[in-house]
Order: C-alpha cells, then sequence, then structure tokens
C-alpha cells in the first residue's frame, strides 16, 4: 500500500471524527448533543409521551445501552470494525464508541420508559407524567391584522 495513501486516510479520519456535528446546530436546544451526532436520532411529541427514534444500522440490541437518570436520557454504545484496518483501502463507515444526551426535563414517568430495537433502528417511548400532561397549554394565535 502507498504510504502517502494511508496517512491521507488516517489523517482524513481523524478530521471527520474530531469535527464530526460541529456544522448541524439543533433546532432543539435542550436536546442538543454533547457529544458528536451520531447515531442520527429523530424525537416526536405528543400529549402523553416522547417517542426517541435512532437509527444504529449495524449494530445489536447487546451493543447498545439506554439509560434515563435524572431526566437525561442516554443512548450509548460501540460499533465494531467487522475487519482490520490494513484490510480498508477506503471507509466511509463510523466505527467506535458512540454516546448521545438528551435533557427531558422531569417530566417522564421513568419506571414505564421501554425501548425496542428492530432492523437497526431503536425506538425509545417515554410517558409522561400526569402533572407534565396537564400543564401542557395550547396558546392561541391571534390573527396580526
Amino acid at each position: 500500500m502507498d504510504p502517502f495513501l494511508s496517512l491521507h486516510r488516517n489523517v482524513n479520519r481523524l478530521f471527520d471524527e474530531v469535527f464530526r456535528g460541529f456544522d448541524t446546530p439543533s433546532v432543539l436546544g435542550r436536546m442538543a448533543p454533547l457529544n458528536g451526532t451520531w447515531p442520527s436520532v429523530e424525537f416526536s411529541e405528543t400529549d402523553v409521551e416522547i417517542r426517541v427514534t435512532a437509527e444504529i444500522p449495524g449494530l445489536d440490541e447487546n451493543d447498545i445501552e439506554v439509560m434515563l437518570e435524572d431526566g437525561v436520557l442516554t443512548l450509548r454504545g460501540e460499533k465494531k470494525a467487522e475487519t482490520e484496518d490494513k484490510d480498508r483501502q477506503f471507509s466511509e463507515r463510523y466505527y467506535g464508541r458512540f454516546e448521545r444526551r438528551f435533557s427531558l426535563g422531569r417530566e417522564v414517568e421513568e419506571d414505564k420508559v421501554a425501548a425496542t430495537f428492530r432492523n437497526g433502528v431503536l425506538t425509545v417511548t417515554l410517558p409522561k407524567t400526569k402533572m407534565a400532561q396537564a400543564n401542557a397549554k395550547r396558546i392561541a394565535i391571534n390573527d396580526s391584522k
């Protein structure tokens, strides 16, 4: 293998890992990631629950840890490479440890949280407390004319 190609590949990987997520600001500030932006997640919220969906292809449920502590949801795991680096000529696939944390506040019934993992998609369902459901208020939008 060409040593310059190998150096180029390693420098690119280093920059990809260091700067991953710097250009993806979160629309929902309270749910901004603390460490990177992989895996990609999607939030949906109704009056009764918050649902977090994460795309984590190439992993088994045993490779993923889901925790909820003090109103913070943590998704963590590790995606291991299938081959050694010396066998790879070029790769844009992500390997390594990941951890995403999302602050949800105290509005979740922690003992009723459920998680499923199918076809590389993790879904965490977080039921809201009765108090959080009661505190939700619809605000009327007035015509500005």
